[in-house]
């Protein structure tokens, strides 16, 4: 460490805070004639406190600073990140791995920490520091590793990468587009076998989640093999333990793939399952594989859905297709001159850039309360319950910014954060004039201002549902999509969000739980609970219980967390097959019970395909300076770290600046030495 004083006046002034002090001191007791009587110790002592008083008092009026310079030395930081799925115990080594690898891997670390910070990671759809594994992963993102490390020591002195995987990866985005950006060598220790096997099985399974009682619906099985060629394999589809589609299939190559369409007829509503099967042939090596299911939920009828449009635009079109995506609802488009039939089928009415109804049309809407969604700029006044300012035409480009407080509905993360970044459209020049009971889920945002102009709102008033979109560009949203995602996901799921909300009939029951049919067996069954009492007002005093009940009838109970205006349930991962819930409350002398059923999915990934691919390990050392090596290789890949001479510590130079006056032991000192010159004095009488 390195102290220098330092001060914004010239250092002859420092001289003249001593002579100060020494001036004063003289003063005061080498010309007071009692020093004859007293000690020699107390005339060379008092001075002394008087001086080293005046001294430091005058320096805290020079605002003296003092300088701390240290050294401090980073040792570089070994990431080891080691794939945790069940594809690196898929295949014959397993008991190696294990028995061997999992102890030579903790040497490995052991002996790299006497000259380097090791961090060891685990990964499969995530990644966290741990030293211990299980591979059971059902997934492996290996590009969500290195998007962590970047975030996690970016500023840091990361001196190599280590990647013990398969280099299977079956979720993210390709590892090669996303390998670290800390410009640091990448290991690869390479698992798995890289020789093909004999194996037939079922790649991917294609369908729609809905289907409408009475109706069919298609499927699309996609079969692989490898290996087989001229053999054959049976392809069966089964329901409740009974076949209702079988397929023969010839495989004609060596890498053979090949889709086969069916359509099954759905004659039961509920969430059905179907089970898909290949027939076992001596050879396959794999037979994991050869078995998947799959679910669809089977309604009555859909809901109907009337757009009804001012003029042809591009808007329309990518609302519809949004809508029809989810094969929930039926979707009619009609001009606001064409239409002449009655809009009492309909659920809900979208209005796009209609500025004036027919009066038919219009007392048909009141009478019957439907739900209206209006886009556009210019609503009709009497229709919807806000009114906006007469702008002679005046527009703003405003982007869009999500109002934190709207709680009729949840969005994702994804689409939270996405919505920030769509580009602007046209809305009204002014403010809106809302009624009591309206909700923003996005204002306006001009320029860099975020205003309180809203731009997407909500409002229900006697039981009638509405909302408004007061701009012009939707489709600019759709596109932006789809650029940064190469999906239009996000824009279909605001779109899905909000015609659901609208659409939806009101629950009038005061007992209600919430909660996905569908969920796959690395998520957690989340539930939320709504009580009502006879006014129809949020509760949340009594318990709610639950008890939740898989195939075998083993029973597991919960009680809700109580919150402001509902309940919430967390009940955890559990393993996949079908589950029924009962959750239970009691308001005074009223029971009420909900019951359902959920339908936990196996992720099949890891077994689909288990064929190494030391090829992607390999580029990735290559591109960034490290080297690929094989499980039992770690003694060699500890040498070539440790003789890397890139991989280094870094030496940083910390600077301290301190004003004198902030020294509180520096007041402590002065006090000190005034003091106990002061109690000196009175006990010699001098005072």
């Amino acid at each position: 460490m390195h102290m220098q004083f330092i001060s914004n006046y010239p250092w002859y002034y420092t001289f003249l805070c001593m002579i100060a002090g020494l001036l004063y001191a003289f003063l005061l007791y080498f010309r007071d004639k009692k020093n004859n009587q007293r000690s020699k110790l107390i005339t060379t002592i008092l001075p002394i406190f008087r001086f080293t008083s005046i001294t430091l008092i005058t320096l805290l009026l020079l605002d003296v600073f003092i300088k701390n310079s240290t050294t401090e030395v980073e040792k570089p930081i070994i990431i080891i990140a080691q794939d945790n799925s069940s594809s690196i115990i898929a295949n014959k080594d397993s008991s190696e791995i294990k028995n061997n690898y999992i102890p030579d891997l903790k040497k490995f670390t052991e002996a790299l920490k006497e000259k380097y910070t090791v961090k060891l990671y685990r990964f499969d759809t995530e990644s966290k520091p741990t030293e211990t594994f299980d591979f059971k992963g059902k997934e492996t993102d290996i590009s969500k590793v290195f998007e962590d490390i970047e975030n996690n020591y970016a500023n840091s002195n990361v001196g190599a990468i280590v990647l013990a995987t398969d280099g299977i990866y079956n979720k993210g985005k390709n590892p090669l587009h996303t390998k670290s950006k800390l410009n640091a060598p990448i290991y690869t220790i390479a698992f798995g076998d890289t020789i093909e096997q004999k194996d037939v099985w079922i790649q991917a399974i294609n369908q729609n989640q809905i289907a409408y009682l009475g109706n069919s619906f298609p499927i699309e099985i996609i079969v692989n093999a490898s290996g087989l060629k001229n053999k054959s394999v049976n392809l069966s589809i089964s329901q409740n333990g009974l076949v209702i589609k079988n397929e023969k299939i010839s495989i004609q190559s060596e890498n053979f793939s090949k889709p086969f369409n069916f359509s099954i007829e759905a004659t039961k509503t509920g969430l059905q399952k179907y089970t898909v099967t290949l027939s076992d042939l001596t050879e396959d090596k794999n037979k994991t594989n050869n078995v998947q299911s799959f679910f669809v939920d089977v309604i009555d009828n859909r809901d109907k859905i009337l757009i009804v449009a001012n003029a042809p635009h591009p808007d329309i079109a990518a609302i519809n297709e949004s809508i029809s995506a989810t094969q929930t609802y039926e979707v009619d488009i009609v001009l606001i001159n064409e239409l002449t039939t009655s809009i009492k089928p309909y659920s809900l009415i979208i209005l796009h850039q209609v500025n004036a109804i027919p009066p038919k049309i219009l007392e048909e809407l009141k009478t019957t309360k439907k739900s209206i969604f209006y886009i556009g700029l210019n609503p009709p006044p009497t229709l919807l319950n806000f009114s906006i300012p007469s702008t002679n035409n005046k527009l703003n480009d405003a982007e869009a910014i999500l109002n934190k407080d709207f709680s009729l509905f949840e969005l994702n993360r994804e689409l939270k954060n996405g919505v920030n970044e769509w580009p602007a459209i046209k809305c009204n020049f002014g403010s809106f004039n809302l009624a009591n009971g309206s909700y923003a889920l996005m204002n306006q945002r001009i320029g860099v201002v975020n205003t309180e102009t809203p731009l997407f709102i909500f409002n229900e008033t006697n039981g009638v549902k509405t909302a408004g979109f007061f701009g012009d560009g939707l489709w600019r949203w759709k596109l932006r999509d789809y650029l940064d995602h190469e999906s239009h996901q996000l824009f279909n799921e605001l779109i899905h969000k909000t015609v659901q909300y609208l659409s939806t009939k009101a629950d009038k029951s005061f007992f209600r739980v919430y909660s996905k049919k569908i969920i796959y067996e690395n998520e957690s069954i989340d539930f939320t609970a709504e009580l009502y009492n006879q006014s129809y007002e949020l509760i949340s005093e009594p318990d709610v219980t639950l008890v939740l009940t898989n195939e075998k009838n083993n029973r597991f109970n919960f009680t809700f967390s109580k919150k402001q205006n509902n309940y919430q349930l967390t009940s955890g991962q559990f393993p996949s097959g079908e589950y029924s819930y009962e959750a239970n409350t009691k308001v005074g002398d009223k029971v009420y019970k909900k019951t359902g059923n959920i339908i936990i999915k196996e992720i099949i990934s890891e077994k689909i395909n288990i064929l190494a691919n030391h090829a992607l390990l390999y580029q990735l050392s290559k591109e960034s300076g490290g080297k690929l090596v094989y499980k039992n290789e770690l003694e060699q890949l500890q040498q070539s770290i440790l003789k890397n001479e890139s991989i280094k510590s870094i030496s940083y130079l910390q600077k301290q600046i301190t004003d004198l006056i902030n020294l509180k032991w520096l007041f402590a000192l002065i006090l000190a030495f005034l003091t106990t010159e002061w109690y000196i004095r009175k006990q010699q009488g001098g005072i």
